[in-house]
């Protein structure tokens, strides 16, 4: 029988496809492997699943030989390809672009391999496969070895001099100091006292700098308690290397049952524990036991959240033994840390969403941090959870896991009283100094505006920012909106300014020409008046924040011609020029998408643990786990903005940013204080916070959700439809709809038909969005239904209109 390959190719079709392997090949070929195939008359880059001796279920002569292999070793381990099998099956998504979520850029050299081998004739198609490599440096470092007395003179003595002082240098930088340092390393070299080494040279700003090793504080008994545990789990596990995945489709999506060959004792978590309650030391502990059992261990955050501060933490426990993985890595970089983890040199990775594939050799802890978090939803392309799928591939590894938050997630929650989680507590602050800010909440139905005169700085707030720079202390004012204006209304008749492409209103910038006042050098604010916020745009740009489209300001209004537009709402943009104004001998700064630009948030944070800023004001990037000492106020512009949406988690989300934003007050010996400005201080998620009682919020919206029908108690998959033309929209989305309620879960009543409707924000980026939302009590019947309609997707719809199936949904905008 011919030896066959089951092989995935990036193109959007859910099946694999099938190849004959060469009989030169036949001992190379394994899953997991790159190859490169022929498929409609281009050679792609393909992903082997499986090779076996069998019948074809074809014609023969229709199966296509492999061209080539890429991959002496595979690329994928067979622990992350079993994952991310069970995964494409789970989001109902093309196997070849979840595959290439793992991949690493294929490298130059195998790129002239095939060359080589007369592979790369023909039309060849990467796709999106970049290509790294080429450029590497050469590297000194002294030996052990110890050269004869007086057998070196000259230049020779003296690199071998520096370079066992100070440790390894590139040679480039010898030769600056040294002219002949080349000819100078190769009789050292050739001597055995120093090693000559070319790779690629390190780019990643996190290990810019050395980091001095640090010494592990003592923990309070409940963060004893907690590490105690995972450590009991840790070591329960089976040996590095013997825990063998399950075939995919053996497991369920996260909450499955237990496989028999894991621990007695639970081996997920939820670390439940208050702001500043030291929950990454609890982290580092286990990152310890892991790496002292011969494991590795991967650590998951929030984008926003994984800054050189944090990734220091890391580096000053364990070295520069770890990879780090994130948006802002280039392609060289990002492959040289996915080489160093998948060729075993590192055994710990840290990193946002993606990280979840990184090739971690004998996974045996998964740590995510912030867990209640959104942007662990991937809202483009393969729409996976990576907090769902963390717990799926330690499932699957035979690993621990640990889910880490302040303000735990309802799913997380329902998960404990599941018993699928166990949970453990931090009630308290690690610094035993320290306690939870004093909140209060300021009604702006009874205060009026400050000496500001803006409306939204009340006297309670602004009294409170005079008290605490009267005290040399820092604030943090936050407002989670960017921009000066959220909008831009004619004041003729009333016409607001939206966007050509988008449904939605346009947000002026006014930008740095008129803002607040730059910091001299040294922090202080440069010598000059504060420049008062302007009563009607002059210059700037309207900008869309969703399709970033950005223009000028127009001169008149497109409806009626007038001349009078006016901004409306608050900006952090223009909250920071009315505090500047406002407080003309504070150092003010700003902190949101608008500024953090390339190592330029880190800047602004740096300068506030410094003590060179006095107020802060941004958006959500100041809530997420900065620990800034000096902070004693923190002021919430406007706590209803989020509390309105028409999304069923608008109070969760909005009441994890008042907990999360209010933790960043009071982290030492001195007190906090928390000002909530609200209209509705009797909404849940506003008196809730302001208590500090998450599980009361917690109880009160589980019942809640249980009384409407949505998460925890439902499964939700959401149909996403988007047309150029709103007519073939509408028609496929009424079309799925139909197919969906005709199918037999829904005339059962198991599964729920909504819709179809238009999307709330109906058009974007010049796209008509629809939907039809899938609700039901139990996943078999929802994915019965998904499972028919994805039949009427490829063959039954329109396809001038682009069909996306979106599981259990987290943007329902």
């Amino acid at each position: 029988m011919p030896l066959l390959a089951d092989v995935a190719v990036p193109v959007p079709l859910s099946q694999a496809f099938t190849y004959e392997v060469p009989a030169a090949l036949a001992s190379e070929v394994r899953p997991g492997a790159r190859v490169l195939c022929e498929f409609h008359r281009r050679k792609l880059l393909g992903v082997v699943l499986a090779v076996s001796e069998r019948s074809a279920a074809i014609d023969p002569s229709k199966i296509k030989p492999l061209a080539a292999l890429v991959d002496a070793r595979p690329a994928l381990p067979a622990e992350l390809l079993s994952f991310l099998q069970e995964l494409a099956a789970y989001y109902f998504a093309p196997i070849g672009e979840v595959l290439r979520l793992a991949l690493p850029a294929i490298e130059r050299e195998q790129v002239r391999a095939l060359k080589a081998q007369g592979e790369l004739g023909g039309v060849l198609d990467l796709g999106r496969a970049k290509q790294v490599g080429g450029r590497k440096v050469a590297y000194a470092t002294a030996t052990d070895a110890v050269e004869e007395p007086g057998t070196l003179r000259g230049q020779a003595a003296a690199v071998l001099a520096l370079l066992r002082a100070n440790g390894e240098q590139p040679v480039a930088r010898l030769e600056e100091r040294y002219g002949n340092a080349r000819s100078a390393l190769k009789k050292l070299a050739e001597r055995g006292l120093v090693a000559l080494e070319e790779r690629e040279p390190p780019r990643d700003p996190f290990f810019r700098l050395p980091e001095e090793r640090d010494v592990p504080p003592e923990l309070n008994p409940a963060q004893a308690e907690a590490a105690a545990r995972i450590d009991a789990a840790i070591a329960a596990l089976s040996a590095p290397g013997k825990a063998a995945p399950p075939a995919p489709g053996e497991a369920e999506a996260p909450g499955a049952a237990p496989r028999e060959a894991r621990p007695a004792g639970p081996s997920a978590f939820l670390l439940f524990g208050v702001t500043g309650s030291g929950k990454t030391e609890v982290y580092l502990r286990a990152i310890k036991s892991c790496l002292d059992r011969g494991r590795g261990a991967l650590v998951m955050v929030p984008e926003i959240a994984l800054t050189p501060q944090l990734v220091a933490r890391f580096r000053a426990r364990f070295g520069d033994e770890l990879a780090v993985l994130h948006s802002a890595l280039s392609d060289a970089d990002r492959h040289a840390m996915w080489a160093s983890l998948h060729g075993g040199k590192v055994r710990v990775a840290i990193g946002a969403r993606s990280a979840l594939f990184a090739p971690v050799p004998d996974l045996g802890l998964i740590l995510v941090d912030e867990e209640h978090d959104g942007s662990f939803k991937q809202e483009e392309g393969v729409r996976y959870h990576a907090r769902d799928m963390a717990l799926l591939r330690a499932h699957r590894a035979g690993a621990v896991c640990v889910l880490g938050s302040a303000t735990p997630s309802i799913e997380s929650v329902a998960l404990v009283r599941r018993g699928k989680l166990a949970e453990l507590r931090l009630p308290e602050r690690a610094h035993r100094e320290a306690s939870l800010p004093e909140v209060t909440l300021v009604d702006l139905r009874r205060f009026g505006a400050g000496p500001s005169g803006d409306p939204l700085i009340s006297l309670p707030l602004h009294r409170a920012l005079e008290r605490t720079l009267a005290a040399k202390e820092q604030a943090i004012l936050f407002l989670n909106r960017r921009g000066f204006a959220p909008s831009v209304v004619c004041g003729s008749c009333g016409n607001l300014t939206t966007c050509s492409a988008c449904s939605v209103a346009l947000t002026y910038h006014r930008g740095r020409r008129r803002d607040a006042r730059p910091l001299a050098p040294g922090g202080a604010p440069a010598p000059g008046p504060a420049a008062p916020p302007d009563e009607r745009p002059q210059g700037g740009l309207l900008r869309c924040h969703y399709c970033d489209y950005a223009g000028p300001l127009p001169e008149r209004c497109a409806s009626c011609g007038s001349r009078t537009l006016l901004l409306e709402g608050l900006g952090t943009e223009r909250l920071e020029a009315t505090i500047a104004a406002s407080f003309p001998e504070a150092r003010v700064a700003r902190l949101d998408r608008d500024v953090a630009g390339k190592d330029r948030s880190q800047a602004i944070l740096a300068r506030m643990r410094e003590g060179k800023i006095d107020i802060l004001v941004g958006t959500q990037m100041v809530t997420k786990g900065h620990d800034l000492p000096n902070v004693t106020l923190v002021g919430v512009v406007n706590a209803d903005a989020a509390l309105g949406l028409p999304d069923f988690r608008a109070a969760e989300r909005g009441f994890q940013l008042l907990v999360q934003v209010a933790g960043r007050a009071g982290r030492r010996d001195r007190p906090g204080r928390v000002l909530i400005q609200t209209r509705n201080p009797e909404h849940p998620a506003i008196a809730f916070a302001a208590a500090h009682n998450v599980p009361g919020f917690l109880e009160r919206e589980i019942r809640d959700r249980e009384e409407v029908g949505y998460p925890p108690a439902t499964r939700l998959a959401l149909i996403r439809i988007d047309a150029v033309d709103e007519g073939v929209g509408r028609g496929a989305a009424a079309k799925l709809a139909a197919h969906a309620r005709t199918c037999p879960d829904g005339l059962a009543r198991r599964v729920e038909v909504l819709g179809p409707s238009a999307a709330p924000i109906a058009r974007l980026r010049g796209r008509y969005r629809f939907r039809v939302l899938l609700r039901a009590r139990e996943r078999g019947p929802l994915r019965g239904t998904l499972a028919a309609l994805t039949g009427l997707m490829r063959d039954g719809i329109d396809r001038n209109a682009r069909v996306i199936i979106d599981v259990d949904p987290v943007a329902m905008l």
